[in-house]
């Protein structure tokens, strides 16, 4: 059966923590309905504020009241654990951080870069458990050592994202298929390099598997190989209780395998989306006329960019895929149905256990 995951004190009858996934994907209906049933629901903190008035006016402020209305949101659905995830290209990263501790969010996932100042912007806050994502050993070992030495504090869980996972990616476009990159390879160089850390401090730093899981078949793989737990985006977007528009959840049924494709972002990395005619046109170099309303992505060209990234992905949620595209993982295509958290939670159970009798037979 599948085991419980801890992170630091608290401890989540599944070992299955639902991704961040930007922009108004996962909010407070989702990140509620995945805790309820024993996992860790996740909020995505990037554009949180889309729905404010004055996003526009005030982007920053708009943020910042976007994510208090969404953690109070959550807090009000659920008992269960709940989490942030946060873009460390964020310009508005600090504030994201900084209300996050304040409204008392259990942990902070944060990734789209390393996330070296974290435990110095947290301070002395020690009830919020902080889990950076990471996507290599070296850079898990670069992290902590530095984590430690500025404020005496080591990651209480550390998530590797593989180049299978959806929207923006932390490798180079060459690397995304080649096999020393593969989320089988770098799961075991990670936890050799957090167990040095673990070894010396006395602590215990559970890894955690992300980027194109899938099944409970494949939660079970990356469990033999030592992960504590597996972090799943892209499945939880067909659920009743996703917080996008059911356009944005058919974009998925109706995608086949061809149409999963890595582009070029604005931001400077590649990501992974589904392909329709807007991306079509950008690809042919055809530019959407825009104005941005913050520069929000540090690394964002967005003086020479054909399109804004934040306005793309905002007009998807909704719905309007004239104006924009869906991010997804590499096994979007696979989704079949929209079914509720409930079902999903059931089904990766049912798989896990039906593939650990299969498979534990074998090994």
């Amino acid at each position: 059966m599948l085991p419980e995951l801890k992170i630091g004190n608290f401890s989540a009858r599944l070992p299955i923590i639902q991704g961040g996934m930007a922009i108004g994907i996962s909010l407070s209906g989702l990140a509620s309905a995945v805790a309820n049933e024993g996992g860790i629901g996740i909020i995505a903190t990037a554009g949180v504020g889309m729905n404010e008035p004055d996003l526009y006016k005030n982007y920053v402020q708009a943020n910042i009241e976007g994510l208090k209305k969404e953690i109070s949101k959550a807090r009000g659905l659920t008992k269960g654990i709940l989490g942030v995830n946060i873009m460390v290209a964020l310009t508005n990263y600090a504030d994201m951080v900084k209300t996050s501790v304040a409204e008392g969010i259990d942990i902070i996932f944060s990734g789209g870069g390393l996330p070296l100042d974290l435990p110095v912007l947290v301070g002395d806050n020690f009830k919020t458990k902080l889990v950076p994502i990471v996507s290599s050993g070296r850079a898990t070992k670069l992290l902590c050592k530095r984590w430690f030495e500025r404020a005496n504090r080591l990651p209480d869980a550390v998530v590797v994202e593989g180049p299978k996972a959806g929207g923006h990616l932390g490798f180079k476009a060459q690397n995304l298929d080649d096999p020393d990159y593969a989320l089988e390879k770098l799961i075991p160089e990670v936890i050799a390099a957090v167990k040095v850390f673990e070894d010396l401090h006395g602590v215990t730093i559970p890894v955690i598997a992300a980027g194109g899981i899938f099944t409970g078949e494949d939660i079970y793989r990356f469990l033999q190989l030592g992960a504590a737990g597996v972090q799943m985006g892209t499945r939880f977007v067909t659920t009743d209780e996703c917080d996008a528009s059911l356009e944005f959840k058919q974009s998925y049924l109706t995608a086949a395998e061809d149409d999963i494709v890595v582009i070029k972002s604005p931001v400077g990395m590649p990501g992974r989306a589904i392909r329709n005619q807007f991306i079509d046109d950008i690809s042919e170099g055809k530019r959407t006329p825009y104005r941005c309303p913050w520069h929000c992505i540090k690394t964002c060209d967005y003086k020479q960019s054909p399109y804004c990234i934040f306005s793309a992905l905002l007009q998807a949620q909704k719905g309007n895929f004239k104006h924009g595209f869906a991010f997804a993982g590499s096994n979007a295509y696979r989704a079949t149905e929209i079914v509720s958290v409930h079902d999903l939670m059931a089904a990766l159970v049912s798989e896990y256990e039906e593939a650990e009798a299969r498979l534990g037979v074998l090994s």
